[in-house]
This record gives structure tokens, sequence and C-alpha cells, in this order.
């Protein structure tokens, strides 16, 4: 399990209060960093409650026995119950399932989906005259319902443009990276890929984190590459204990990577520069890239471990490692503010 240390930020670096692995403690107020674990998991997946091929057993079990430590069950327009797998497949500190529900709405011929993490009750799709308005009633009523949304693959149908996912209020996390084959991650076309939405989202000033998963819907058929399969995508969250309310808050707090493949040792972030330790396979090569306002690429290194120092002047500050095989992580923006 890689571990990260940090001491603690002077007033100066951040403009905003919830920065991504910083030095103050998420959780409790009381929490000490090194009472802090860092636990794997995915917050999209799908069983045959919805559209995917397995009961849910399976696909508890398929994460379960691959060391992952959390799943949610994010069925569409159906909240699934976790109360069974739990009892069979759950352990303290080791296994936890967490429900939650894909909410599955449209704009004329867009489609909208929203994942509701942890909500205590079936959230309907809210419908809307825009797509801006059909995003931010469902994000209000998965609010409602105490549960943390995430805004899924927005280009899927060529749904949700960066300009209005930007006006969208209470909501910190949309999908970075999506597993299922056919939801348009790199863009094409004239349209933007995530990554570049990311940033103009980060340039105008709003703080978004970006979250990987796989969208599993297939678990049946491990040799299908065109199948939404499981795997491809998680989140590594860093939190005070394996609960769904510390790893949710946690994950408000940008204290999480994102990763189809590589793991970190250690990341540091202090008053002065970022440092990133990989967790390297031997096989495999590595580069990092330092990003900053507007997508401008502020350094690129293939030292490990990886420092960038700040200047003051890049407005935020977000970390992206590419592996030699195509694997990738994406660390959450540090918003600096520009006039220190």
């Amino acid at each position: 399990m890689p571990c990260v240390s940090r001491p603690l930020r002077s007033a100066a670096l951040a403009t905003l209060s919830v920065m991504v692995l910083l030095a103050t403690a998420s959780g409790s107020a009381d929490a000490q960093p090194s009472a802090r674990r860092w636990y794997k998991g995915n917050t999209h997946t799908h069983t045959v409650n919805s559209d995917g091929d397995s009961a849910p057993d399976e696909v508890v079990r398929w994460y379960r026995e691959r060391d992952y430590h959390f799943l949610v069950l994010s069925d569409h327009n159906f909240l699934t119950s976790v109360d069974g797998v739990n009892a069979v497949y759950g352990a303290d500190e080791q296994f936890l399932v967490i429900r939650g529900k894909e909410v599955t709405d449209a704009f004329e011929d867009k489609p909208i989906h929203i994942n509701g993490l942890n909500v205590q009750r079936l959230v309907e799709p809210q419908g809307g005259n825009s797509v801006v308005e059909v995003v931010q009633r469902n994000v209000d009523e998965i609010r409602a319902a105490s549960g943390v949304p995430h805004i899924n693959h927005p280009n899927f149908g060529w749904a949700i443009t960066a300009d209005k996912l930007r006006q969208v209020r209470n909501n910190r996390l949309f999908e970075v990276y999506n597993g299922h084959p056919r939801v348009n991650n790199l863009g094409g076309g004239g349209v933007p890929g995530l990554e570049e939405m990311w940033d103009a989202i980060l340039t105008s000033g709003i703080l978004l984190y970006g979250i990987a998963v796989d969208d599993a819907h297939i678990f049946k058929r491990p040799w299908d590459p065109d199948a939404a399969r499981p795997g491809r995508g998680w989140t590594m969250v860093r939190a005070n204990s394996l609960t769904a309310a510390d790893l949710l808050e946690a994950i408000g707090q940008g204290e999480f990577y994102a990763s189809t493949g590589v793991v970190f040792e250690d990341y540091r972030v202090t008053d002065a520069s970022m440092t990133i330790a990989i967790e390297e396979i031997p096989s495999s090569k590595y580069r990092v890239e330092f990003i900053g306002a507007e997508g401008r690429l502020l350094e690129e290194t293939t030292a490990n471990p990886a420092v960038y120092e700040f200047t003051g002047q890049e407005r935020y500050v977000r970390a992206k490692v590419l592996e030699s095989n195509g694997l990738t992580a994406w660390l959450q923006p540090v918003m600096l503010d520009a006039t220190r």
C-alpha cells in the first residue's frame, strides 16, 4: 500500500479550503495523517438489476478477489441492496460494498448519467428544460438523498460540454476516465477530450476532481475487447477508515488519485513543491507531466521521484503519470494563489 506524508502547508499556498492531498486531515478533526490509509475502489459498476450480465454477488466477488477495498453498485435507476453481499463478503478494514445508483436521465437526445454514492433512498430522474438544468436537478436530488454525486462520462452521446459542466453547482466530481469502450474519453471531431474539458473548467477557477472508473457491465466475456469489462479504471482513496462516511468525506476533499494501473509509493505537497514517487513495474518506463492553466505543460520529467517547484504563477497544478504500456494516473489539482 503506498504511503503519503505531507508537511503543514502555509496559508498562502491555496485559495480554496478543500485542497487535494495537503496537510489538513480529512475525516475527524483529531485524525493524524499516519492514521489514514489508502483504499482501492470502484464507484461505477452494474449488475443484472439494470444492464449488467452478472448477479450482485458475482460482481462483488470479482472485486473482492482482486484486492479492491470498496465497491459501489450503481445500477441504472435501481437501488441495489448491499446488505446481503456485505454480510458474505464484507470485512472490517478489508472490503466494503456501498449502495449507489446511476441516475439515468436525458435532455432531448443527450444522455445524462450521474452517480449517487451512498444515497439513502431511491433517486428518480428529475428531468429539466436544458442539459444544465437536468444535471443540476439530479445533483441536487442526490444531495437531498444524503448522497455524493459524480457526473459520468460527459462525452457519452456528446452530452455535456465543458461550458455546461462548469455551470453545475454543488458538484465536485466527474469522470476523467471511464473504462466503457463507447464513451469518447479522448474526444474527437473537434470535441475536446475529458482532460481538455477538465483544464478548461479548472482554468475558469472552478475546482473539480477527476475520478477513474471501469463502468463494468460484462463479467462473463473477459476475452471480448469491446465489452464493458471490469478492472480498467479505479480510484485510490486516502481515508481514516474503510467506512462509507470516511471514504466519501475523503473523496469530497480530493484525497484520492485516479488510475488505470499506475501506483504511487509517496506523494507530497508543501508550500514550495509537489513530489511524486512511483511504484515502478521493472519492465516499464514512466513520464510525469505537471500541468497548469489552460492545460499548459509546465514541466515534464522521467525522474522518480518527480519534483515540481511552484513558481506561484501557475493558478493550479495537477500531475499526470504515463507508463510505457499505456497505464495512467491522474492526481488532483492544487489551486495556487498567483499573488502569493
